[in-house]
């Protein structure tokens, strides 16, 4: 299969060819044609797939044969940057315009760039909502609008800003919705303010990725970093360990980095430019691990991690998949390694429950002066102006 066959103008085929993007991945496949013919959708696909060509391509070409906007809206700043810079791939190359507005850049860099004429604007809903109150924004030209990790962004809290947002966009338009997984919060969602949504789902909620094997080590606490740093020993590759808080996120980076390896941090007590500076620096080898909270679970597209770490449980069995979702992608191979203390092991049951399947358990021997772990092997799994107010 390739692009070819999907309804996509012959224009964009020749920007997605010159791009090197031949073979869509099964939610741009299920997904375009639909949204290309106006349809309202809801997908549903793991992370890594592809997700923002499959709204992205039906979003220029539709503005690009009719008037209006388009808005995106995402749960973080890191993944609003990532989306751009996708969405400008394309867009620039037919002279189209796209705007970000996050928490923590200047307003008048943002005003700035809604009055060059956006076509596309790209969103956290706080920051959007800042815009709206202050108006220095209205959404009355909206034609498309999509809601990228909606679950996530109800996960985060923003339930009643989305709804501020779906308030202020015509009634009239396409919405399209994507997700990792499907909650009751999403459902009533669509319900409300979708028309007749095509589902769209190439993989089950709770999926994981073919690539990714998985084990589970159980540990007490006070043994966690003398593991931690053997398991950083034994893996070479790029390696991102997810942590539940900032404090112990600066903790354990701290220690990586006294260990001799290159390290960087992501989580709420960074600026906006040191945690697209860590990014940009785990993407591109700068540095070789990369510690963050769950701020980050959604916002990493790095392709080629070999290892993702949970120093900690996450909180939710949604977002163990989120986490682990950041290696083995686009078809690639990757480990999953967790923590779990002794007294942990419902949350273990939980997260299997929530996934289909049974996770291995490591021994772990620990002697007076190292934690030893027998080295995990992979093993099969079972499975223009109309954006800004003259105000």
């Amino acid at each position: 299969m390739s692009f070819q066959g999907l309804g996509i103008a012959p224009k964009i085929l020749e920007i997605l060819s010159r791009l090197n993007f031949t073979i869509p991945t099964p939610i741009q496949q299920q997904s375009i044609p639909p949204g290309l013919d106006g349809k309202d959708i809801i997908g549903i696909a793991q992370t890594g797939t592809g997700k923002t060509l499959a709204f992205g391509i039906p979003m220029i070409q539709t503005l690009l044969s009719n008037p209006g906007d388009g808005l995106i809206i995402v749960p973080t700043r890191e993944l609003a940057v990532q989306v751009n810079e996708s969405i400008h791939q394309l867009a620039h190359l037919v002279n189209m315009r796209s705007a970000v507005l996050i928490g923590g850049e200047n307003f008048n860099k943002q005003l700035k760039q809604l009055r060059s004429g956006p076509r596309i604007l790209i969103a956290t809903p706080g920051r959007l909502i800042d815009h709206l109150k202050r108006r220095t924004i209205i959404l009355n030209f909206i034609k498309v609008l999509v809601l990228d990790e909606a679950d996530r962004m109800l996960d985060m809290g923003f339930a009643p800003q989305i709804k501020i947002i779906l308030q202020q966009v015509p009634p009239k338009r396409q919405t399209m919705l994507f997700s990792a997984t499907m909650p009751a919060a999403i459902i009533n969602l669509a319900t409300r303010y979708m028309k007749l949504p095509v589902r769209v789902e190439v993989a089950p909620t709770g999926s994981i990725a073919k690539g990714v094997s998985q084990e589970i080590f159980f540990v007490e606490k006070s043994d966690k970093i003398n593991l931690l740093k053997k398991l950083l020993g034994e893996y070479k590759g790029s390696t991102l360990i997810f942590t539940r808080t900032k404090f112990e996120a600066k903790k354990i980076t701290r220690v990586i980095r006294e260990a001799g390896h290159k390290v960087a941090e992501i989580h709420s007590n960074r600026s906006l430019h040191q945690r697209l500076d860590a990014l940009n620096g785990f993407k591109h080898g700068l540095y070789r691990v990369l510690v963050a909270t769950d701020i980050a679970a959604r916002g990493i597209d790095v392709s080629g991690i070999e290892l993702v770490l949970n120093f900690d449980l996450p909180a939710i069995a949604d977002d163990y998949v989120h986490r682990i979702g950041r290696t083995a992608r686009a078809g690639l191979t990757g480990h999953a390694i967790s923590f779990a203390m002794p007294h942990q092991r419902a949350d273990i049951k939980r997260i299997e429950r929530f996934i289909g399947m049974n996770l291995r358990v490591s021994p772990v021997r620990i002697d007076k002066t190292a934690t030893h772990a027998r080295p995990p092997t992979a093993y099969p799994q079972r499975t223009r102006r109309r954006f800004y107010s003259h105000r």
